[in-house]
């Protein structure tokens, strides 16, 4: 199962990038990035894997550094890159795929979460782009 303990808090309760679900359904992605890549040939350790491995990671940390940036414009822009580095992330899962590194059946439950994780992404940028920053104007 690709998806740890979710962190799911009630818009008025996030105080840090730590309480948006997406944050910790970025981490959970990350989390089986770094378990699928384990096993992959040592030759492609320092390639397909530490890609997979960096596009993964940039995701929650994207969504960290732009929720401790001033507005909600630049909150917006770094969950536009965290929507790229997860596009990035699919075309290596893919690709890895399609070169026997991986199976289908190992990266559908990954791919998935991806999907899931967009969404979300998608649905956080319209609503900081409304001005409803979900608790994030209210930082101390």
């Amino acid at each position: 199962m690709v998806r740890g303990s979710s962190r799911i808090a009630p818009e008025s309760a996030i105080r840090s990038y730590r309480d948006l679900r997406v944050w910790g359904e970025g981490m959970d992605l990350a989390v089986a990035c770094y378990r699928l890549t384990r096993s992959f040939p040592r030759e492609v350790v320092y390639g397909m894997a530490s890609q997979i491995r960096r596009s993964a990671t940039s995701i929650p940390a994207n969504i960290a550094e732009g929720y401790g940036r001033d507005g909600p414009g630049e909150f917006a822009q770094f969950l536009r890159i965290a929507q790229g580095s997860l596009k990035e992330l699919e075309t290596h899962l893919i690709l890895s795929c399609r070169i026997s590194l991986t199976s289908e059946q190992q990266t559908a439950p990954i791919l998935q979460c991806c999907e899931d994780v967009g969404k979300m992404l998608r649905s956080l940028i319209r609503t900081v782009q409304a001005g409803k920053r979900t608790g994030a104007s209210n930082r101390e």
